[in-house]
């Protein structure tokens, strides 16, 4: 369950986005930018945690909203985290062809967009078993990677490596060149580094034993962030100026950490660095068609979908919901017609927004799940996972979300002049999400639960678990 979460988080936005985030905040902004974004995942990921081990299920997010908010809210959110993860599919996707441009800078973006997509339809097509097993190891990689990046970075900052220290100076010199206004137009992308993490919720429903695997997995976020996230960010911003042409240019061609191997006299390195961010990008992907599938086959089995989405095969693959689902994927082969750094800038806006949606409404629902859990008499020993910092948590969460929702119009601004197909990328997934909400509770009419209407228990939660991990 742990590494299936690491495999969905550690991607293109810590491997790619990084860089742009750093050119625009500069390294301070960046960091800023990253450590706030990952106080708000740790509270979100421990409000998922004790609502999932309490009511495990697929597609947890379109279930805890109806039940504890309104069912109107869960209908919404439903559609709109298989929308959010069947774009980033698609932005892997372009993420995967920008890197293979590093060997074949000439080749057609459609080719390699093709590609990619059959073999994360082909993975996705196995067993749940064999989905599981293979982001085991895809996560392995990663882990593994990010750890010798931040043991080369820190020798190269000290001078151990190459005899010439690096230091402080990116940092100390002018950490915030734009000043805290481009910090917060980065969220976006900090959060998008982040997205994955709720990965341990969807999978839930098919894990063997819930109640002991995600308080594990929950339990390592706050080293994982840490480590992982800002440990990262700090040691590309000490050895990356900010000016650097190539994390500056918008046809993003390597990756900071590419970058930083190259810096470091390793040229062959860099390739297999290069190969190892393709790998992480795939699967990336491959957990983004896993979570949006699920999502959409539970939105079917509910009566939320198209009925003919909800049948499994012998395997226990909803197959018509995962072809649905990579048909979203073809929006990668706009590359071949805008260009391959715009369409990844695009797509990573528009599914950022998205997420931040699906945060948001795990925030709500869990401040709803607890204060409803008191006031139908049960009591905290109840919980097999509690999370802290109740009800600070949920609230800072709604809080931080709500700021960088609002703070992406920030981006749009450019020397005075208003960006409107950025804006349009960027705030895509709400007019979306209304659409779905507002047009559920017209045909519904449904209104916001009472606390004493909150459907609180667990009897029959098993039923939804035909496959396991």
């Amino acid at each position: 369950m742990t590494m299936i979460s690491l495999g969905g988080s550690i991607g293109t936005g810590l491997f790619l986005a990084s860089g742009g985030a750093i050119h625009s905040a500069g390294p301070g902004g960046a960091l800023l930018a990253y450590a706030l974004i990952g106080v708000m995942v740790y509270f979100l990921m421990t409000s998922l945690g004790e609502m999932a081990t309490y009511m495990p299920v697929s597609g947890t997010f379109s279930t805890y909203a109806a039940r504890f908010v309104d069912p109107s809210l869960g209908f919404a959110l439903g559609w709109n985290y298989w929308y959010n993860w069947a774009i980033t599919i698609a932005a892997e996707l372009s993420a995967a062809t920008l890197i293979m441009k590093f060997w074949f800078p000439n080749s057609p973006s459609i080719l390699w967009s093709g590609v990619f997509l059959l073999l994360m339809l082909g993975l996705n097509l196995l067993s749940v078993k064999g989905f599981g097993e293979s982001e085991y190891w895809f996560a392995m990689i990663k882990i593994v990677t990010v750890i010798v990046f931040i043991a080369l970075g820190l020798l190269m900052v000290f001078g151990i490596w190459n005899g010439e220290a690096t230091g402080f100076r990116n940092l100390t010199d002018n950490p915030f060149p734009a000043g805290f206004l481009a910090t917060l137009g980065v969220f976006m992308a900090a959060g998008f580094s982040f997205q994955g993490t709720e990965l341990i919720g969807v999978a839930a429903g098919e894990s063997e034993n819930p109640r002991d695997s995600i308080p594990r997995a929950i339990r390592s976020i706050f080293w994982r962030i840490l480590l992982f996230y800002i440990l990262a960010i700090l040691l590309i911003g000490l050895l990356i100026p900010h000016t650097n042409e190539q994390i500056a240019s918008s046809d993003i061609s390597t990756s900071p950490f590419t970058i930083v191997f190259e810096k470091a006299g390793l040229a062959v390195a860099a390739s297999v660095m290069n190969a190892v961010i393709l790998t992480s990008v795939l699967s990336a992907g491959n957990s983004g068609m896993y979570a949006s599938t699920r999502m959409l086959w539970v939105l079917a089995r509910e009566g939320k979908a198209p009925r003919f989405l909800a049948r499994l095969n012998e395997r226990g693959i909803p197959v018509a919901s995962l072809l649905v689902t990579a048909a979203l994927g073809l929006f990668a082969f706009l590359a071949s017609f805008f260009g391959d750094g715009v369409v990844y800038v695009w797509l990573l806006n528009a599914s950022g927004m998205s997420g931040f949606i699906v945060w948001l409404g795990i925030a709500v629902s869990h401040y709803r799940f607890r204060r409803a859990f008191a006031a139908q008499g049960h009591s905290l020993d109840e919980l097999p996972y509690r999370a802290k910092w109740f009800p600070f948590g949920p609230l800072l969460a709604m809080l931080l979300c709500l700021i960088v929702i609002g703070g992406q119009f920030i981006g749009a601004l450019d020397d005075g002049r208003i960006d409107w197909a950025y804006i349009v990328a960027s705030y895509v997934g709400i007019p979306l999400f209304l659409v779905f909400y507002l047009g559920h509770k017209w045909k519904r009419r449904t209104r916001m639960l009472t606390l004493a209407e909150c459907r609180l228990e667990t009897e029959g939660m098993g039923e939804t678990r035909e496959t396991r991990t």
